[in-house]
């Protein structure tokens, strides 16, 4: 049973990414979501009292589907250094895979719900990337003087935003030059100085 409802669940989720991608929040209706899903419209409130309380539930998914990549990208690598070039390339892929729908759940989020909502989606990447900044701490890889907590949130944020403002703005011709300069911003700042 909980197999089913899991099942279904997801098949909203998938199906509503899938049409607020090609239509937008606004020209997406319930039944537009339910029809793609293949399921009746009283499901879809078995699980969403709303359109707008898919918002949160996609945001948490595209997370998991990035922190998913990110891990099994880096399963096998030990370097801090080589694991930010692999989280940097995953966050930059899946933005511009989900990029209409990353914009939405970001304003939807902002304007919806509160930020300990926000927070609380983001609470197993952050922990994951404060794991991973207390390794290289030890290891002597990166400087040991920062707070480790507002570091890993930081890194997340600042290669989120490169990304969105990446395929937002930019030329697709920099996007290598867009990845390397955001991954050297980070390596400048959290570097062990080879002085002394």
């Amino acid at each position: 049973m909980t197999e089913m409802i899991d099942g279904k669940y997801n098949q909203i989720l998938q199906a509503a990414i899938q049409v607020i991608s090609e239509k937008g929040l606004d020209k997406t209706s319930i039944s537009d979501i339910v029809k793609k899903a293949g399921v009746a419209q009283g499901t879809f409130y078995l699980y969403f009292p709303s359109k707008k309380a898919l918002i949160p539930a996609i945001a948490e998914n595209l997370l998991n589907i990035t922190l998913n990549e990110i891990k099994n990208g880096t399963k096998d690598k030990q370097g801090f250094w080589e694991i930010l070039r692999i989280i940097i390339e995953e966050t930059f892929h899946l933005t511009k895979t989900h990029k209409e729908v990353i914009i939405l759940c970001y304003s939807g989020l902002a304007i919806e719900h509160s930020m300990e909502k926000w927070e609380a989606i983001y609470e197993p990447y952050y922990r994951w990337l404060e794991d991973l900044l207390a390794k290289a701490v030890s290891q002597q890889e990166i400087v040991a003087s920062i707070n480790i907590g507002w570091t890993a949130k930081m890194i997340i944020n600042l290669i989120e935003s490169a990304a969105e403002r990446f395929y937002i703005a930019e030329d697709a011709s920099r996007l290598n030059a867009f990845k390397e300069e955001t991954f050297s911003f980070l390596q400048r700042s959290l570097a062990k100085s080879q002085r002394g």
